[in-house]
């Protein structure tokens, strides 16, 4: 085999008694391959981050990179081009486009509706998200096509979110679908302090964030939780918003989960809150 007899007994050597940083990348590709497993729609910084926050074993992303090229991990997810923007024309104004910097929560909120087929049903699900920590802060679920009812019913919930906020200014960014510019929709939004913002027509890139997320919540859903039946879909995609708020680390919030975000944020808050206090008794 044209193999060197001392190298033969150096690698029987190495096999027979692994070192220790043998053994810990044994481990972690283990550990790499088990939520592969389990989550094979992300790729290998997302698993880094998962296996962070469920384990507290932390590895580089070069580290990361290496175990699942050793292993041949990749994401299984189906990627999207980018579309050139369409006409201009819009019906409210793009306030997203005003480079409007997000300071704090409920201050700017995205709204989409994503439709997919089960078992041969249609369901369309609309989704209402906190575009400062992409916490989803409200959802309507319905298996009927063009249910108008499934917008105002989402609405309705953020507008009980937004009720103990009445002082808040409120920015809710869709597109220009027929519901979201119907009058019925957009009656609502004054009385509650709540501007209307809208994407350029054709021009899902003016939505950005709402597309992606819309994109990973049904690759997500059918391939890491298996979603294969209609007859607890209400329950399911209930447990998955509470995963993608909870459990699901975020690359934009540098792989904190949303609820991580907000926590973090209201300790920074309090601990600004209390040297304020302090420099005025002083």
């Amino acid at each position: 085999m044209n193999i060197n007899r001392s190298g033969f007994y150096k690698w029987k050597h190495r096999i027979e008694h692994p070192t220790p940083k043998m053994i810990t990348r044994a481990s972690n590709i283990a550990k790499f391959r088990e939520y592969h497993d389990k989550y094979p729609s992300h790729g290998y910084r997302w698993l880094n981050a998962m296996i962070r926050n469920d384990l507290g074993l932390v590895m580089s992303d070069v580290t990361a990179h290496r175990c699942c090229k050793y292993i041949g991990i990749v994401s299984k997810a189906k990627h999207y081009k980018y579309k050139k923007p369409g006409d201009p024309f819009k019906i409210f104004p793009n306030l997203l486009m005003a480079g409007l910097n997000i300071e704090r929560p409920l201050e700017c909120i995205v709204s989409d509706m994503t439709a997919f087929w089960l078992q041969g049903h249609y369901f369309e699900l609309t989704l209402f998200m906190d575009l400062w920590n992409n916490e989803i802060v409200s959802y309507s679920f319905s298996g009927k096509r063009g249910d108008r009812m499934t917008y105002i019913s989402g609405l309705q919930d953020l507008i009980n979110i937004k009720k103990e906020y009445p002082d808040l200014e409120m920015i809710l960014h869709t597109d220009q679908g027929s519901v979201y510019s119907s009058k019925s929709f957009n009656e609502l939004l004054p009385s509650y302090n709540i501007i209307h913002s809208m994407s350029r027509a054709g021009t899902p890139t003016d939505n950005a964030s709402m597309e992606s997320i819309n994109g990973w919540i049904k690759t997500e859903m059918f391939m890491d939780f298996h979603i294969t039946s209609i007859d607890k879909i209400d329950k399911e995609i209930k447990d998955y918003i509470v995963f993608f708020n909870e459990k699901r680390p975020a690359y934009s919030l540098n792989y904190l989960t949303p609820k991580q975000y907000k926590e973090l944020h209201q300790q920074q808050t309090c601990a600004k809150s209390k040297s304020k206090c302090l420099q005025i008794v002083n």
